[in-house]
């Protein structure tokens, strides 16, 4: 078993680090997004033979842009949408962008802050006991 891997690499690497993991075989796994207090932390992933290897970059919260990876990886379009719904991370150049459109919510950006977004409550809810179906039990 090895260890995995976690690279810390810039936006201006990060081409050309996919465009190798892509001609060494690698399989993309997943792409993350998390809300740091300082910045905006996207991680990269790839597998080859049960090996991940994770390209991480932190951009500052001022400069929220990241070139497309779709050109390397088309599976990568409900990543990097969701990256910008719910972020509000630009990403250049996407082969499939939904323009803001794949999740509708009722705050912009809802996962792009560290404030805590809280909603209306919803009016609460009935409780109603189940149905009991009638017996089917034989009747002596």
């Amino acid at each position: 078993m090895t260890a995995d891997t976690i690279e810390m690499i810039t936006r201006e690497t990060l081409l050309d680090r996919v465009r190798a993991m892509r001609a060494q075989g690698h399989r993309l796994v997943q792409i993350s997004a998390a809300r740091l207090p300082d910045s905006m932390e996207l991680t990269y992933s790839f597998d080859l033979a049960g090996h991940m290897i994770s390209l991480r970059i932190l951009l500052p919260p001022d400069d929220l842009n990241i070139p497309s990876v779709s050109s390397i990886y088309a599976c990568v379009l409900l990543y990097e949408n969701e990256m910008h719904d719910l972020f509000g991370i630009n990403v250049h150049d996407m082969a499939v962008d939904f323009k803001g459109n794949l999740y509708k919510t009722s705050v912009k950006y809802p996962l792009g802050s560290t404030k805590v977004v809280c909603g209306k409550p919803d009016a609460p809810v009935k409780f109603q006991a189940p149905v009991q179906p009638p017996s089917t039990a034989p009747t002596n």
